[in-house]
């Protein structure tokens, strides 16, 4: 599966915080159900067995519902679980090093800040851009909130996808219009929803708005 730029519409970064009366499989199904058109399964607390136990569950999750599975970070994994792709951030393995690993057929997202950033990464062979955070974010408290004009520019200066993340929600997401994103990744704005579905309906419904 090639990255195509409708599949980055509604990017769901998941995040066991939020899980409670649902699994986080359970979760994650219900915002597929709701309309996520990407998913991308994040942990950093489970053991390698335990990930790769539940990756191999999400990505037949997510082949039932059509809808391409990233791996946060871990080449090995994705490999292994039969993930569509993998996304690594500017402090992990470089891009052109898991293109080397992974081959051709591996979807490769990459976190970027800057219009430098973003050039780099294109020229290592990402196929599409993690941008942000685009807002001030739980998430990530050591981050500051990247201007309007950097996103935009960063849009201007690739051809590949530039998916929006950071502190995104129903109540900001209009105030990334005409910056050229091909999409928005949400965390808690899915995942901390009382209804995962009924809010990604809406969610992507402004999103489709948005990036038109």
């Amino acid at each position: 599966m090639k990255c195509d730029r409708k599949n980055m519409i509604l990017y769901a970064v998941t995040d066991r915080s939020w899980v409670g009366k649902q699994s986080l499989i359970e979760q994650v199904e219900s915002a597929l159900k709701g309309g996520v058109s990407c998913v991308q399964l994040r942990e950093k607390q489970l053991d390698k067995e335990a990930f790769l136990k539940e990756a191999v569950e999400m990505a037949a999750l997510c082949r039932q519902y059509k809808v391409p599975f990233i791996i946060n970070d871990d080449v090995d994994i994705a490999l292994r679980c039969g993930a569509d792709g993998v996304h690594v951030g500017q402090d992990d393995m470089s891009v052109d090093k898991v293109r080397s690993i992974a081959g051709d057929d591996l979807i490769i997202g990459v976190s970027a800040h800057s219009v430098e950033e973003a050039l780099t990464a294109v020229r290592g062979g990402a196929d599409y851009l993690g941008v942000g955070a685009v807002f001030q974010t739980s998430t990530k408290t050591n981050v500051t909130a990247m201007s309007y004009e950097v996103l935009k520019s960063i849009c201007t200066a690739v051809d590949i996808p530039v998916v929006a993340i950071g502190g995104i929600n129903k109540d900001n997401m209009t105030k990334l219009a005409g910056t050229g994103i091909s999409g928005v990744a949400l965390v808690s704005a899915v995942f901390a929803a009382d209804d995962i579905e009924r809010e990604c309906r809406i969610l992507r419904s402004m999103s489709e708005e948005i990036t038109a």
